[in-house]
């Protein structure tokens, strides 16, 4: 496979992931050694290096992710904080207000306060980290033995 055709590649890779890449994961995808996976990288940051260019290949704990120059931010910050900001239901900032109060409230606590099913508030508080699950445990009972 031609050099161009394998950066357009990694390029896509990296841009699509929007995670670290590992070299070892680019070289099973593209099937070429890792010495040749590191150098074409290398020639790719190189190339994004140039000043007209916005984007960069950042490595990253032994891994590349595809990332916007550093000196671009006063650009990017106004349009990326515009975008739609987190918003809650009513049932969600109800479900949060309880556990705020009772940080060790279980489920079915939550559940009996509000008299509704509170499964998918609490997913949702979950997905964007708000609360985070903990299990109680149950006081030991005693065994009797023979």
């Amino acid at each position: 496979m031609e050099k161009d055709k394998i950066k357009g590649i990694i390029e896509a890779i990296l841009f699509a992931s929007g995670k670290i890449i590992t070299i070892n994961e680019l070289e099973l995808a593209l099937e070429i050694n890792k010495k040749q996976v590191a150098q074409i990288i290398e020639e790719m940051r190189n190339e994004y290096s140039k000043e007209s260019r916005g984007i960069e290949i950042v490595c990253v704990n032994n891994g590349y992710t595809l990332s916007s120059k550093k000196d671009l931010h006063e650009y990017i910050y106004p349009i990326i904080d515009k975008r739609v900001k987190l918003s809650l239901s009513q049932a969600a900032l109800e479900v949060l207000a309880i556990i705020a109060y009772n940080p060790k409230i279980t489920r079915a606590e939550i559940e009996n306060i509000r008299g509704v099913s509170s499964d998918a508030s609490l997913y949702r508080l979950l997905e964007h980290n708000l609360i985070e699950e903990a299990r109680k445990t149950r006081p030991s009972r005693k065994t009797y033995g023979i």
